[in-house]
C-alpha cells in the first residue's frame, strides 16, 4: 500500500527564530523547541541521528494519520542547527506539546492522574489508535512516554518511528527482532506472540499494548519495573501480567469496567482481544 502524503512544506533554519531549546533525546536523535517566524508559535523539531529513510517514513505516516488524537506534523526541516551550525541536518517539524507526556505527568504526580483525567486520557488514546487502525496502520510502540499532552492535558499519539502498515490487511512479513532492538524498554508493552522470530505485525499488537498502558495509567507505575528483557519475554509468554491487587475497582465509577477491558486487551490469544472500535464504546 502506498501511503498518500499531503505534506509538501520544507522548513529551513531561516524560517525559525530565537533559541533552540533541547526538550528531549534518545536513540532516534534529539528534539528541540523553537519559534517559527511567520507562524508566531513554537514548534518541535525532531532531528534524526542518521537514518534519513526512517525519518521520511515517520513524517509521511504522521501526515497521513491526521486527526485530533495524533500529533500533527507541519513539514520537513533541513538546515544547520544553532549554536553548532556544523552540518546540514534533517528532521520533522511537529506540533509542540507543552505538558510533556503521560509518563512525565505520572512522574510529577508521583502516581496516577485523578480518575476523571485518567479515564479521559484512556478514551483519547483509544480514539487515536482506532483512527490509525482505520488507515491500516499499526503504531507498535504504544506506552506512556509516547502519549503527549497539550496545555489542557488532552492526549495525542506520537513517535511513529516504528509504525508500519498492518499485515492483518496487507500480509507483509515483519520480524519482531527489529522492533525489540529499536524500542528498548518497550518490550514491556509487547504481546507474547511478538517475542517469536516469525511474528508478523497486526493490529492486535496495539491492543495488547493498550491493555498494559491502561494498567500503567490507573496505577501510575511502570510494568515489571525491575525485570529485564529475558525475564519479561519468558514470563509474559507463560501468562504473567501486571498485578491487579493494588487496584480498588470500587473506588470510582467505571473503574471495574476499565479493568475488565484491560484484561481483555492483554489476553494471550490475539484473536480474543477486542478491536479499538469496540474499546471506544466503553467510554
Amino acid at each position: 500500500m502506498a501511503l498518500q502524503s499531503r505534506m509538501t512544506e520544507q522548513i529551513g533554519a531561516e524560517s525559525l527564530e530565537g533559541e533552540w531549546e533541547k526538550v528531549g533525546s534518545g536513540g532516534f536523535g534529539r528534539v528541540y523547541k523553537v519559534r517559527h517566524k511567520t507562524w508566531k508559535f513554537e514548534v518541535a523539531i525532531k532531528l534524526l541521528q542518521d537514518d534519513v529513510g526512517s525519518f521520511k517514513k515517520e513524517a509521511n505516516i504522521m501526515d497521513v494519520a491526521f486527526c485530533p488524537y495524533v500529533l500533527r506534523v507541519f513539514g520537513i526541516f533541513e538546515g544547520r542547527v544553532p549554536p553548532e551550525n556544523m552540518s546540514v541536518q534533517k528532521g520533522i517539524v511537529m506540533e509542540f506539546m507543552r505538558r510533556g507526556s503521560v509518563q512525565t505527568l505520572q512522574t510529577s504526580l508521583s502516581g496516577p492522574p485523578p480518575w476523571p483525567l485518567a479515564l479521559r486520557l484512556a478514551h483519547e488514546v483509544a480514539l487515536g489508535v482506532n483512527f490509525l487502525h482505520s488507515k491500516e496502520l499499526v503504531h507498535s510502540d504504544l506506552k506512556p512516554s509516547n502519549v503527549l499532552l497539550d496545555c489542557d492535558l488532552h492526549a495525542k499519539l506520537a513517535d511513529f518511528g516504528l509504525s508500519r502498515v498492518s499485515t492483518s490487511a496487507l500480509n507483509n512479513s515483519n520480524s519482531n527482532r527489529e522492533a525489540t532492538e529499536e524500542v528498548g524498554g518497550s518490550y514491556k508493552y509487547m504481546p507474547p506472540e511478538a517475542f517469536e522470530v516469525s511474528y508478523e505485525l497486526v493490529r492486535a499488537f496495539d491492543t495488547y499494548s493498550y491493555g498494559i498502558f491502561l494498567w500503567s495509567i490507573v496505577t501510575g507505575k511502570e510494568p515489571y519495573e525491575t525485570a529485564n528483557y529475558s525475564l519479561v519475554a519468558l514470563r509474559i509468554r507463560e501468562g504473567d501480567r501486571p498485578s491487579l491487587e493494588a487496584i480498588d475497582q470500587e473506588k470510582a465509577e467505571g473503574l471495574k469496567e476499565l479493568v475488565d477491558l484491560m484484561k481483555e486487551c492483554w489476553d494471550g490469544n490475539p484473536d480474543k482481544r477486542p478491536t479499538f472500535k469496540c474499546s471506544c464504546l466503553l467510554f
